[in-house]
């Protein structure tokens, strides 16, 4: 029997779920962190330079390990979304904050999330992190260029 969680701090559209899983890393709050994910064996994450991590205990898992250094100071800058009736894909460049001896110092990383519309509303089903930069601020949509 698959135990039931209870909903992310704000249940209401998709929009929501994703400002919840914000300030879930500012915080450092794996419960509402992992609220605002589904619980099917399939969810995915994938980190910057890091594995796939496949099914809830490995992604809990994954952000336990980056909690016990402290919260991730980051904060969605520009997102592109994608929606359907029940899904939600969104294009996020997030602004990333690390302390360092210096001061604070940022750098950007590129997500995508995608949610999917279940029976106790929206959930995260994958993140997909890769490294990013500053300049993807201000750049307009370019040609596509094709890779395969």
């Amino acid at each position: 029997m698959r135990k039931l969680k209870a909903p992310p701090a704000s249940a209401g559209n998709v929009d929501d779920v994703e400002a919840a899983f914000y300030e879930a890393l500012q915080s450092g709050d794996i419960e509402k962190l992992m609220a605002c994910w589904g619980d099917e064996d399939e969810i995915v994450c994938v980190h910057p330079g890091g594995a796939r991590l496949v099914g809830p205990a490995a992604v809990r898992g994954a952000f336990d390990a980056m909690f016990s250094n402290g919260s991730i100071r980051a904060q969605a800058v520009s997102v592109r979304k994608l929606d359907t009736l029940s899904a939600s894909v969104h294009s996020v460049l997030e602004r990333i904050e690390v302390l360092t001896e210096e001061g604070p110092r940022h750098g950007y990383v590129i997500a995508t999330n995608v949610y999917h519309q279940t029976a106790q509303g929206w959930r995260m089903v994958a993140h997909h992190a890769s490294p990013g930069n500053a300049q993807e601020l201000n750049e307009e949509p370019k040609t596509p260029q094709v890779l395969h």
